[in-house]
């Protein structure tokens, strides 16, 4: 599932894919984070790469649509 995520006073989005499975989780994260004060969430998406989230400078979080596919020569 694609997730984009828009910061505040930031430009780009921070775009990444997690494993259909883990949505959810990230979802509760997220707003466990929040609600505690939490400066930094990490995730760690479908391949393995580690990203680093600021909780209190999110703007939006986009969950995609679940088993979503890009158009093209992905691979997983």
């Amino acid at each position: 599932m694609e997730i984009r995520i828009g910061m505040m006073n930031v430009a780009r989005e921070l775009t990444f894919e997690v494993n259909d499975d883990e949505a959810d989780q990230l979802k509760s994260d997220l707003e466990s984070a929040s609600a505690a004060g939490d400066n930094m969430l990490w995730v760690t998406d479908r391949d393995g790469r580690n990203v680093g989230l600021a909780v209190g400078q999110l703007a939006y979080v986009e969950f995609g649509v679940p088993g979503d596919r890009r158009i093209g020569f992905a691979t997983d």
